[in-house]
């Protein structure tokens, strides 16, 4: 089994905002509006490339996600290398892609604990939703709800996420970074 975490901030207050990135990726994957509640998260179980996979949505807020992430992974016994985390990156321009194996925070907080809860030795996907413009504070951007044309844009990027998955299962990480990062 894999887990897919799309991460983001539970409430109405946050919808459609930057921040909330990864909870509209995971969306896009769920088979239907119905979650189930359970270690601090909504989760859905679906199949992607015959592999079972559990959507999971924190509801921890964003700076607490490893909280439900590693529960979830000790309940369902899901090594690190079945993880995959989706979260918006202001460092990256609005609608780009990047896939990474491994690594670092990036300064993204959910995935800061993420990692201090479990490793870094899990893939992540990092949604480009633009640059904080000078004249704003960056908690203010990421929680600011995308602007019309800039959720057109974003709505490109969330429809590559179910066939992006679909390749990695069935091709590896090499073959889905070559085909989606920087896309």
């Amino acid at each position: 089994m894999y887990l897919v975490v799309g991460l983001g901030n539970p409430g109405s207050q946050y919808e459609n905002t930057h921040h909330n990135a990864g909870f509209l990726a995971v969306d896009t994957l769920a088979e239907s509006s119905n979650w189930k509640s359970e270690h601090k998260a909504l989760t859905q179980k679906i199949q992607i490339a015959s592999e079972d996979v559990l959507l999971v949505k924190p509801q921890t807020y964003m700076n607490l996600s490893g909280e439900s992430v590693q529960a979830l992974m000790t309940w369902y016994k899901i090594k690190p290398t079945n993880l995959i985390v989706i979260s918006d990156d202001v460092n990256l321009d609005l609608g780009r892609i990047r896939i990474r194996a491994k690594g670092s925070h990036g300064g993204q907080n959910g995935l800061r604990n993420i990692i201090e809860k479990i490793g870094d030795q899990f893939m992540r996907i990092r949604l480009g939703v633009g640059k904080c413009p000078e004249h704003y504070d960056l908690s203010n951007w990421v929680l600011a709800k995308f602007s019309k044309d800039d959720r057109e844009i974003f709505n490109k990027t969330l429809e590559k996420i179910p066939a992006l998955l679909n390749c990695y299962l069935k091709n590896g990480i090499e073959t889905c970074m070559e085909r989606y990062n920087g896309k």
